[in-house]
């Protein structure tokens, strides 16, 4: 294309490159747009009761937000999950169509879109149709960010779920024993060991005696043993 328009060799690649760069930044100039504001109310009609009034605050003052958009999110999700498993149990879907007051096709149409929506599109009928009827009530630590999401028992099988958000100290580092070398090296001994059997055996540690190759052999035998696993 370079070569029948006549333009220098890479000139096409340096202007996509830049028009692309315009868009990221008209993208980040943009203030985020806030959720309808029935979708807003439904969610904190479901928080607990307690934090209804410092949720409601943060909501206000950073409209769609960081909490705003993960709690929305975590919503979604949850909802989404129990309507793509409930997809194919008509009966799940009458009980919902009766709870909305549709028919059944309308109500199998509307899970279909549902599950195509985002926060930023989901509409006053899918928070009707799937949020109200489902979620019973929602919880946030803010000092940590744990969630825990409750769910409508007679419409959800699960009846709540939990998600944490914590940071965790890398593992420290395993030291290999010697004869675990000299195991593997010995492809009579380990030659057909998996990833998941030698990352068990790495794990092994001893606190005084020091085990031969021929015990990794045997531990790995007795791992491979159905009658040792229930």
């Amino acid at each position: 294309m370079e070569t029948f328009l006549k333009l220098p060799a890479g000139e096409l690649a340096r202007l996509a490159e830049l028009e692309r760069r315009e868009a990221v930044k008209r993208i980040l100039a943009e203030r985020p747009t806030p959720l309808l504001t029935s979708v807003r109310e439904l969610m904190l009609r479901k928080c607990a009761p307690a934090k209804q009034p410092s949720i409601r605050a943060i909501f206000e003052r950073e409209p769609f937000g960081a909490l705003e958009h993960l709690v929305i999110q975590k919503l979604l999700d949850v909802v989404k999950k129990v309507a793509r498993e409930e997809l194919r149990d008509e009966a799940w879907l009458r009980r919902m169509a009766r709870v909305g007051r549709r028919s059944y096709a309308q109500m199998r149409v509307i899970v279909l879109d549902f599950l195509e929506t985002e926060a930023l599109t989901i509409s006053a009928d899918h928070c009707v149709a799937f949020l109200d009827p489902l979620i019973e009530s929602w919880d946030i630590e803010l000092s940590t960010f744990g969630m825990e999401i409750v769910l409508n028992r007679r419409l959800a099988s699960a009846h709540s779920k939990r998600f944490e958000f914590v940071e965790r100290e890398d593992a420290p580092p395993i030291d290999e024993e010697p004869e675990l070398r000299q195991f593997l090296k010995d492809p009579g001994l380990s030659g057909d060991v998996t990833r998941e059997e030698l990352a068990f055996l790495k794990k092994l540690t001893f606190a005084r005696k020091r085990p031969t190759k021929l015990y990794y052999y045997r531990e790995l035998q007795s791992l491979r043993d159905p009658l040792h696993f229930s």
